[in-house]
């Protein structure tokens, strides 16, 4: 009875020993160690609290030793096969949490290298910058909006220059006369006119109240 005891001891002390690891910050000093990284042929100096600031990232599970065994140079810095170009402004959002980006760089190209190192918030934050842009580029459309208006030919001339702003001559039909007596003969026109809708950014679409006046 005595041994089964100590056997269950023994587990139960492995088991706290296991639980602990995980829950027990490492000491402080292997906490603030500077990494080197050597990114097709750049080197960068970071700290491990950077790196791990994202747990899930790549870089994260390099600088712990975790399952990936990286080569490294000469001087000791981690070798890196990505373009050292994108990899500033990941390593500057791991440490102060923006996206920074020089005005030339492109944002598909930090993209696939957040998405190389798997930095989840930064994918985020890209893809939501892309699509704001392509939302801007690719506004919509304006909406023509027509109108048809009869008049007669002596009221031709005057409603085509008082037309109001944004209002655009489209077509005249001539429908003939529309009196059949008297010489009081006027001739009738169908004028079209046609006007461009923009939507502004609450989704209403705004028109100017005033018509072309007739």
């Amino acid at each position: 009875g005595v041994r089964m005891r100590m056997e269950g001891r023994e587990e139960m002390q492995g088991a706290v020993g296991l639980r602990c690891t995980w829950d027990i910050p490492p000491p402080a000093g292997s906490q603030a160690k500077w990494v080197r990284l050597n990114v097709g042929g750049t080197v960068f100096l970071t700290t491990r609290q950077t790196l791990c600031r994202e747990q899930k990232s790549f870089l994260c599970r390099l600088c712990q030793g975790e399952e990936l065994q990286s080569d490294r140079d000469e001087t000791g810095a981690y070798l890196i096969d990505r373009d050292p170009t994108y990899f500033g402004p990941i390593l500057n959002f791991l440490r102060h949490g923006k996206l920074v980006l020089d005005k030339d760089m492109a944002e598909e190209g930090i993209l696939e290298e957040a998405e190389f190192y798997n930095i989840g918030p930064l994918i985020r934050i890209i893809k939501d910058r892309m699509e704001e842009k392509d939302y801007t580029v690719t506004q919509v459309p304006p909406k023509h909006v027509y109108r048809v208006l009869q008049c007669q030919e002596e009221e031709l001339t005057q409603m085509v220059s008082t037309m109001s702003d944004g209002w655009r001559f489209e077509q005249l039909v001539n429908i003939g006369s529309s009196y059949n007596y008297g010489n009081e003969d006027q001739t009738e026109f169908l004028c079209v006119v046609s006007k461009e809708l923009y939507n502004s950014p609450n989704g209403l679409s705004s028109e100017p109240s005033h018509k072309a006046k007739v």
